[in-house]
C-alpha cells in the first residue's frame, strides 16, 4: 500500500507519497508555494481558488511521475483556524482568512461567553479575533447578508475535489466553536458566531472516508478507488510525527509559527485534564486531544529577518551565529506578526532594545531568535503545572533544522529538560498518515529522534536578560 499525503500549509502546498509504514518515498513529492496577501493593516489572507489549483498541480506532477500508483489512502495535514465564505454553491465569496489575519473584531454590543472559564474549558479557546466565534461575524458584515457557509480552507478545497463536504473533528476543534466534550457544536459559541441553520460544515464521524468526484477521479485514474480520510489539524499531526503522542514528550516545533503541544488520551465524553487559562485546547481525533500554546513568530521571523537585513544563509550564517553565546543577542519582542490568542497586540508589536554601533545584524536576529526560546520554555513550563512530572522535548520543523545555533539555544532555555530534534523534515503529512492508520506510536524510536547537537554552550547557565513587553 502506499499513502498520498497533503501538506496544506501557509507558506506551501505540497503531496508526497508514503510506504504503508509512514515513511516518505524518495523523489515522490511535489510542492507549489502559497501566496499570502499580507496588509498593514493585519490582513493575511489566501485565495482559495489559486490555492486549489496549486494543489491539482502537485497532484498532476505526482500522478504524470507514476507516483500515484497503489495510492489507497489519501491523508491531509491542513492549517488550522482559517476560514472563507462559500456561497450555495460552494464558491468562494472572499478570500480565506489565515491564522495570521488579525483583523476581526467583535460586534458592537455582544458581552461574550457568561462564563468565561467554562466556555474556555468547554471550546479550549476563548472569545478571541483568532476563532471563528468572533471571525463569522466580522465576515458575514463584509461579505453582505445574503445566503452563505462557512468553511476553513481544507473543507474548500475537499468539497471540490469530494464527493461528500464534511469537516473533521481535529479540524472543527481550531475553530472554537466545538464542545470538546461531546464533539459537537457548542450551543453558546454558535449563538456568539451569529451561526444560522446549514451555516457550518456537518462534522464527520469516526468512521468516515471520502472518495474523489467522478471527474477528478477521471484526471487521475491511480486514485479512483482511493480512501480518503478526515484531515488532521497540521499542529496535531506535527506532535505525533514528532513522536509526541502522550505525555512524556511535549513537540516544540517551528514553522511558519511556534507552538508547544502535548497530546493526551481523552475519548469523546470523558472528562477533559485541567486547562490553565493561558493554554488553548484542541482535538487530534475522536480519541485524544492536544494542549499548548504558539506564537506568530517562527520561520516567518527568521525569514523576515534574513531578507530584510540581507544576511547569508546555511553554514555561513550558522557561523556567524556560532560567535553569539546562546542566550544572548538583542533584547527583542519577537511579535512582529502580534499575538496568538489570549494576547492581543497587533500585527506590529515587535521591538528591539540596546542597539548601538556596535551592534550587527547577526546580533539582532540571534536576539529575535533567542526571545523566541524564552516565550516557547515558558509555554512549555505551562503544560508541565498540568502534569506530575517534567517532559523532555522534541524540536521539530524546518526552521530548527535549518539553524544548529537555535537547537543549542532552545536547550539552554529548556534546561535540565531532556531535548531532542526529529530530524525527518516531513512531521506534518507523517504524523497525519500515522494518526489515519491508527498508529500515533509509530514515528517514535531512535532512528527519528536523536539528542539535539551539545556543545559547552548548551550548559551554560542561561543569563537574566529582559523580557518582552507584555
Amino acid at each position: 500500500m502506499r499513502i498520498l499525503a497533503l501538506d496544506l500549509g501557509t507558506s506551501s502546498v505540497r503531496g508526497l507519497v508514503l510506504d504503508a509504514a509512514a515513511r516518505p518515498l524518495p523523489g515522490a513529492l511535489a510542492r507549489r508555494p502559497a501566496d499570502v496577501v499580507i496588509g498593514d493593516t493585519g490582513e493575511a489572507t489566501l485565495d482559495a481558488r489559486a490555492y486549489l489549483g496549486a494543489l491539482i498541480e502537485c497532484l498532476d506532477e505526482l500522478a504524470g511521475a507514476r507516483h500515484l500508483d497503489g495510492v489507497e489512502l489519501v491523508v491531509a495535514s491542513a492549517q488550522w483556524h482559517s476560514v472563507v465564505p462559500l456561497d450555495p454553491g460552494g464558491g468562494p465569496l472572499g478570500p480565506v482568512l489565515t491564522w495570521l489575519d488579525t483583523r476581526p473584531v467583535a460586534p458592537a454590543g455582544v458581552r461574550g461567553p457568561q462564563d468565561a472559564d467554562a466556555f474556555h474549558r468547554r471550546t479550549g479557546t476563548w472569545w478571541h479575533r483568532f476563532y471563528w466565534s468572533v471571525r463569522l461575524p466580522w465576515l458575514r458584515e463584509r461579505a453582505g447578508d445574503g445566503r452563505m457557509r462557512f468553511a476553513g480552507l481544507v473543507e474548500y478545497i475537499f468539497g471540490m475535489l469530494l464527493d461528500e463536504e464534511v469537516m473533521s473533528i481535529s479540524q472543527a476543534s481550531g475553530t472554537g466553536l466545538l464542545d470538546l466534550r461531546t464533539l459537537d457544536w457548542d450551543p453558546e459559541a454558535c449563538e456568539l458566531a451569529g451561526v444560522r441553520p446549514g451555516e457550518l460544515p456537518a462534522l464527520a464521524a469516526p468512521s468516515w472516508s471520502g472518495r474523489l468526484r467522478a471527474d477528478f477521479a477521471r484526471r487521475w485514474p491511480a486514485l479512483r478507488t482511493a480512501r480518503w480520510a478526515p484531515p488532521s489539524g497540521d499542529g496535531a499531526a506535527s506532535n505525533v510525527g514528532s513522536g509526541c503522542f502522550d505525555t512524556r514528550r511535549a513537540a516544540v516545533t517551528v514553522g511558519t509559527s511556534a507552538a508547544v503541544r502535548l497530546v493526551q488520551r481523552v475519548e469523546a465524553g470523558a472528562e477533559l485534564p485541567p486547562l490553565p487559562e493561558e493554554l488553548w485546547r484542541y482535538r487530534v481525533d475522536h480519541d485524544h486531544v492536544v494542549t499548548g500554546t504558539a506564537f506568530s513568530g517562527g520561520g516567518s521571523l527568521y525569514a523576515w529577518a534574513r531578507r530584510e537585513m540581507r544576511l547569508p544563509d546555511g553554514p555561513e550564517l550558522d557561523q556567524a551565529l556560532a560567535r553569539i553565546p546562546p542566550g544572548s543577542g538583542v533584547p527583542a519582542d519577537p511579535r512582529l506578526g502580534g499575538d496568538r490568542p489570549p494576547g492581543l497586540a497587533p500585527a506590529g508589536s515587535g521591538m528591539l532594545a540596546g542597539l548601538g554601533f556596535n551592534t550587527t545584524s547577526v546580533d539582532i536576529l540571534a536576539g529575535l531568535m533567542g526571545a523566541l526560546c524564552v516565550q516557547v520554555a515558558v509555554g512549555v513550563a505551562a503544560i508541565e503545572s498540568t502534569l506530575d512530572a517534567s517532559v523532555q522535548v522534541v524540536l521539530g520543523g524546518g526552521a530548527v533544522a535549518a539553524s544548529g545555533w537555535w537547537r543549542r539555544t532552545f536547550a539552554v532555555e529548556l534546561a535540565p529538560r531532556e531535548v531532542h530534534h526529529v530530524r525527518n523534515p516531513e512531521i506534518g503529512a507523517v504524523g497525519a498518515a500515522l494518526v489515519a492508520i491508527g498508529r500515533l506510536d509509530g514515528a517514535t524510536g531512535l532512528e527519528r529522534i536523536v539528542r539535539t547537537d551539545e556543545d559547552e554552550s548548551a550548559t551554560a547557565t542561561r543569563s537574566d536578560r529582559p523580557q518582552y513587553p507584555s
